[in-house]
């Protein structure tokens, strides 16, 4: 668990490479030296942009691969400008975005007979699920479970954001569970 401290950082760090985006057309760089040991532990996050409490854009990393303080910068910046689903954002939309980051915890895989026992085993409102089949891939964070309130839904939406029928099933698919930090 971050404190206030670090938590404010962080969100200063996104909006900071949202506007060094909107100028340089990269990231910004963070220098680590400066940074609490909590924000250079390696750790994956999504940041999620919202406009007015609508989705503007949301990037993250499923596995820790660099410093959180990094990842957060990265991501926030790939939010506002490489979402595919949306335009780059623009600088008349910077002040009315709002910021959303999550950080994951590992994800662990879920041991499952059938499609019934995994949604048994699913927590609404707790997992972050990733669907993983051959190349088909996808995930949704915890916060989705506000608008997808059945197990049932909550999966065949991830199946569909995978590119896959709602109701696909085989031998091969697996999924994966991860809590948030949210903030």
């Amino acid at each position: 668990m971050l404190n206030d401290q670090h938590r404010q950082t962080l969100k200063s760090v996104a909006l900071d490479s949202v506007q060094h985006g909107l100028t340089q057309h990269t990231p910004l760089i963070v220098d680590l030296a400066d940074a609490a040991p909590e924000l250079t532990a390696c750790k994956a996050s999504f940041v999620t942009l919202k406009i007015n409490n609508n989705l503007r854009g949301c990037i993250g990393t499923l596995e820790a691969h660099r410093p959180l303080i990094e990842d957060v910068a990265y991501n926030a910046y790939a939010a506002a400008f490489k979402d595919p689903r949306f335009p780059a954002s623009s600088e008349k939309e910077l002040s009315q975005l709002q910021y959303h980051i999550s950080i994951l915890s590992t994800p662990q895989a879920m041991k499952i007979e059938n499609e019934d026992d995994l949604y048994t085993q699913l927590r609404p409102g707790q997992d972050g699920i990733i669907l993983l089949d051959g190349h088909y891939r996808s995930t949704f964070l915890p916060s989705v479970w506000e608008s997808l309130t059945s197990p049932q839904s909550f999966i065949q939406q991830l199946k569909l954001k995978a590119g896959l029928d709602a109701h696909y099933w085989s031998e091969g698919i697996h999924f994966e569970r991860y809590e948030v930090e949210e903030f």
